[in-house]
């Protein structure tokens, strides 16, 4: 990971200690969120004894719950496609010998904070599709189900930091990761031992509440330093999709004649909501490369 980035000017605040406009929202939304997670009443503490029935249980061979396990794959894929991605990005901008970029120009440097999130992004798919396989062979395991969410949290937390560094400042990015990621912990600790889903709940949908705001906000210009062109409308859309499906797992089973579940369906579209982040982080990539004349820009 690359720690010089620079933060483009037009998001700096004046003063290292003051906030912008859209800082200063972010962090009031964060904390309307935090009081929300621990004050309101544990209302969904059943919510795991209604979930935990899954519409198809089928085996193949001696593989239990064979789609609802299998489709988690799609997350495992793009996990490590993308942290392959980040890993020729960050290679093709290494110092060679005679102190020229590796297929950068001179004056440009890596998104350091949104990068970072990507990392933490992509390595919370691949934490997702194990934990979320290993739950669903066994699903009415709480302890496994624990697993499964802080999975998810490490993935959330990832794509929260990216939407900030995107659209409300560079600066703010990583912090934010870090904060959801340690509030999305706590909120899974909480309900491994009390049953209380509310935190988690307000975590998870609240998170993705704001990102949906930050969707309709212009991104920030990059004049010193190249940024992810995230589509954010495009991960909000597949992940509402995905929740959908999960809602209506019977039924979609029913609808496709026992092909898929409305869960197993809901993995493969909530991985395929990482697309858009996949897709930022090539474009950068060739987007970069493109400066160099002597090296072609090959389609990864």
């Amino acid at each position: 990971m690359n720690p010089s980035a620079s933060t483009p000017a037009s998001s700096k605040p004046r003063h290292l200690g003051s906030l912008t406009r859209r800082e200063a929202a972010l962090a009031a939304g964060g904390a309307v969120l935090l009081l929300a997670a621990f004050i309101l009443p544990s209302s969904w503490s059943e919510l795991h004894q209604v979930s935990s029935h899954f519409a198809d249980g089928r085996a193949w061979a001696s593989l239990p719950n064979a789609l609802d396990v299998l489709s988690n794959l799609p997350f495992l894929i793009l996990g490590v496609r993308g942290l392959q991605q980040l890993h020729r990005l960050e290679r093709a901008h290494e110092i060679r010998p005679n102190g020229r970029p590796a297929g950068f120009a001179l004056h440009e440097e890596l998104p350091a904070n949104a990068l970072d999130c990507a990392w933490l992004f992509f390595g919370g798919l691949i934490l997702t599709a194990a934990a979320s396989a290993f739950y669903h062979l066994q699903p009415d395991d709480t302890l496994r189900l624990a697993g499964d969410r802080a999975a998810m949290a490490v993935a959330f937390a990832g794509l929260l930091g990216l939407a900030v560094c995107n659209r409300v400042s560079v600066r703010a990015g990583w912090p934010t990761a870090w904060m959801v990621l340690a509030t999305g912990l706590l909120s899974v600790a909480i309900s491994q031992d009390s049953g209380n889903l509310m935190p988690w709940a307000v975590i998870q949908f609240g998170g993705m509440a704001m990102t949906l705001a930050m969707a309709f906000l212009s991104a920030l210009p990059c004049r010193h330093a190249p940024g992810l062109r995230l589509r954010l409308g495009w991960v909000i859309a597949l992940y509402a999709l995905a929740k959908a499906c999960e809602m209506a797992d019977a039924a979609v089973y029913e609808a496709t004649r026992h092909l898929i579940s409305g869960h197993s369906l809901k993995h493969v579209l909530a991985a395929f909501a990482a697309l858009p982040v996949l897709w930022a982080v090539r474009e950068l990539h060739q987007g970069r490369l493109g400066h160099n004349q002597i090296r072609s820009v090959v389609p990864a």
